[in-house]
């Protein structure tokens, strides 16, 4: 007659087998699936640096200013203060600067009032805009109207 205890035993071992197997089947296939969805977005951010370094090469080529990298925006602060005041001294409204920047002139407001505060990929527009004078910011303005006439002419 077999012994009770190893009988017992092997039954044990077999459950946990068992169970252990059905666990890590559901995380083998999952881990599977996030695998798949790393390479895709892999893939992506690839194909979008690509494409990124094209029309960065592009732009040069037509001599505008190309705003520096996402990365580099970690030294660049801003200030909703400082932005209205240089606003006011380019003498630029809410949507002219929005305009240089990208954005539209309520969001310019809302910087402004403090409600919300740009995107780090917004920062280094900002930055630029810092650098220019009014002249300078009028021609960028004139440009890009010249450029909208164009396009929808």
């Amino acid at each position: 007659m077999p012994n009770l205890a190893q009988v017992m035993k092997e039954e044990v071992r077999r459950l946990a087998r068992k169970e252990i197997r059905e666990a890590t089947d559901a995380m083998k296939k999952q881990v599977a699936q996030q695998r798949r969805d790393i390479a895709a977005l892999k893939r992506t951010n690839e194909q979008l640096t690509r494409r990124l370094n094209v029309l960065e090469k592009q732009e040069k080529q037509r001599g505008g200013k190309v705003a520096p990298a996402p990365e580099d925006s970690a030294g660049i602060r801003f200030s909703a203060k400082g932005l209205a005041s240089h606003r006011e001294r380019l003498g630029l409204s809410a949507a002219d600067m929005g305009e240089l920047i990208g954005v539209t002139g309520q969001t310019i407001y809302a910087w402004e009032q403090g409600r919300s505060r740009p995107r780090d990929s917004q920062l280094p527009a900002i930055a630029i805009i810092r650098d220019m004078g009014v002249r300078e910011a009028r021609a960028k303005l004139n440009t890009n109207s010249e450029k909208q006439e164009e396009a929808e002419g």
